[in-house]
């Protein structure tokens, strides 16, 4: 964090390229894209970009009351997948000569272009905008340099001809993409893909566009599928009812995934209140919830077990290969504060493709989804190597 004096200097200095002003948070959008614009960090500094909330352009304070709502729409923008990938932001309440404000810092990312709503926006000096052509290729040329995580590294042996681009241009791209950008967008598909990073800088299909994309990926990236099985009993030497491999790119998967979970999910009548209703022995929310987090989060590297669904008659089981990763461990995992993307490309794939609604809300949700149902809460064990999640049938 920046002290009192540096970020004195910083909201006086009305030029500086790495500090913007703003009187009131009524435009969220404003906020959102000034954050996106120094988590891209257009002239390379390497610098914290600050976000000035309650100050008017000429540096005077603005008297806005920062409210706790103020504080949470900022964070907000931390985990609500507006922004992607992730950035790294700091907020809190400071008084600077008498006038308090919300200060935002945000470092910038590791793995450029970062987008707002399908946008890249940049700062050059004291301006803000969305990003040309050459600007974006400039930020999508910097991965080179960067220690990226796993699912940007590049799939060694592959080529564009293993990515089904028709899913490219036809599903992920007008989603992950704002229309106005996309109608006024001239760039290659290459091109496309390489700021999305599903495509190295070299123009090699990385692990996430092996995952998004591809036409096989269990050819790349072995362990890429969900075993699913379900028992007519409560043991596994019970008798097998019966079992399936769930794999494709990221859309199909998740799609198979859903029309399993459903086929699978007995309803029985309900008669505790005044009308006769059906009540779900698992409520679907949370085992897609619990199902998706386990996709997306799980390592790919240094194994070839898949996920694994487990179905009995009294509870579904569902294994992720991989333990906690970065700011989450076993201690704190399944807190709604202790969130980190071992796969942020993958997870920021998923957002864009709707299945994710905000980052770090997927356990919270599938809890509050049993506890409505009347299930008992989820059982979750951490390991090293492992996540292992147990949800018990409604009684």
């Amino acid at each position: 964090m920046l002290t009192d004096d540096e970020l004195r200097q910083r909201l006086r200095s009305l030029e500086a390229f790495n500090a913007e002003r703003t009187e009131s948070a009524r435009n969220a959008d404003k906020l959102g894209e000034a954050i996106c614009a120094f988590a891209n960090d257009l002239p390379d500094s390497r610098t914290i970009g600050i976000l000035f909330l309650g100050v008017r352009d000429n540096g005077d304070c603005a008297g806005l009351e920062i409210t706790e709502q103020v504080i949470q729409t900022l964070l907000g923008f931390g985990r609500d997948g507006h922004i992607l990938p992730l950035p790294n932001i700091h907020v809190r309440t400071i008084t600077l000569d008498g006038c308090t404000m919300a200060v935002t810092e945000v470092t910038p990312s590791d793995s450029p272009p970062v987008r707002f709503k399908g946008r890249i926006c940049v700062r050059f000096g004291p301006s803000r905008a969305y990003a040309t052509p050459e600007q974006e290729r400039r930020l999508t040329e910097r991965q080179r340099r960067a220690v990226v995580p796993f699912d940007q590294q590049p799939v060694a042996g592959s080529a564009l001809t293993d990515l089904n681009l028709s899913i490219f241009q036809l599903e992920y791209l007008p989603a992950a993409i704002a229309p106005d950008v996309l109608r006024e967008n001239g760039r290659e598909v290459v091109d496309q893909l390489r700021a999305l990073k599903l495509l190295s800088p070299d123009g090699v299909p990385t692990a996430a566009g092996i995952l998004v994309l591809g036409r096989d990926p269990r050819n790349w990236l072995p362990g890429a599928y969900i075993q699913f099985v379900r028992y007519a009993g409560t043991e596994v030497t019970d008798t097998i009812r019966d079992q399936k491999e769930i794999d494709g790119p990221l859309s199909e998967l998740l799609r198979r995934l859903d029309d399993v979970l459903e086929a699978n999910i007995a309803r029985r009548s309900d008669l505790s209140g005044l009308s006769t209703s059906e009540r779900p022995d698992y409520p679907i929310l949370a085992l897609q919830e619990l199902a998706r987090n386990a996709v997306i989060h799980r390592t790919y590297t240094g194994t070839y077990a898949p996920v694994r669904l487990t179905w009995f008659d009294d509870r579904v089981e569902i294994t992720s290969p991989g333990g906690p990763f970065g700011a989450v461990s076993i201690a704190n995992f399944g807190r709604p504060e202790a969130t980190d993307y071992r796969n942020p490309v993958l997870a920021s794939a998923a957002k864009d493709l709707g299945y994710v609604q905000r980052f770090g809300s997927g356990i919270p949700r599938a809890g509050l989804a049993l506890k409505r149902n009347g299930n008992p809460p989820a059982a979750f064990q951490a390991e090293a190597d492992f996540v292992h999640v147990t949800i018990g049938a409604a009684p």
